[in-house]
């Protein structure tokens, strides 16, 4: 497996929506950062789930890793659940946080505010795409008609060097 490139990337975008709405502007070196789609605050050892403004379509041939932007991991955020997007998934991503500050003061993260940083990478073998109860997780009837086709289209891609138009290293 290997992080797939701004490059590749910005073709992938326009050829299979991995994210939407989506800004340019929020390429961070080889990933991608989400935003938060409400104004949250968590107070001292207190657990949120923290919901994605956009979501997400990580085609068959990848798998989506997360982490918090490190500004928040400064301030005390922990990051508490699995860091992975299975190859299929789409939906709005979920992260639950806890702070554990040691100032032991309250954490406020902004609708719209860049949260989690989502890298892309390349799957070998055959792929299990998710098709579990998270499945179009926090969409709307209408978001889940517009990137259906999309997801119809990354699925009939039998390899990461088919969708990439690249020679993997073995």
């Amino acid at each position: 497996m290997c992080v797939v490139g701004k490059d590749l990337l910005e073709r992938l975008q326009r050829e299979y929506r991995l994210v939407w709405p989506f800004d340019p502007a929020h390429f961070d070196g080889d990933g991608y950062v989400l935003s938060v789609a409400e104004n949250v605050t968590i107070h001292y050892l207190d657990f949120e789930n923290v919901v994605s403004l956009e979501f997400v379509h990580i085609p068959w041939f990848l798998v989506g890793y997360m982490t918090t932007k490190s500004k928040f991991g400064r301030l005390g955020l922990m990051f508490s659940n699995s860091a992975k997007a299975h190859s299929g998934f789409i939906g709005r991503i979920v992260l639950e946080l806890t702070n554990v500050s040691k100032l032991h003061k309250p954490i406020t993260i902004s609708k719209g505010e860049p949260l989690i940083h989502l890298d892309f990478w390349t799957r070998l073998g055959k792929p299990s795409p998710y098709d579990g109860k998270y499945m179009y997780q926090h969409m709307s009837e209408e978001e889940i008609r517009m990137i259906e086709p999309f997801a119809v289209k990354s699925s009939k891609i039998g390899s990461p060097e088919e969708a990439l138009n690249i020679q993997l290293p073995r």
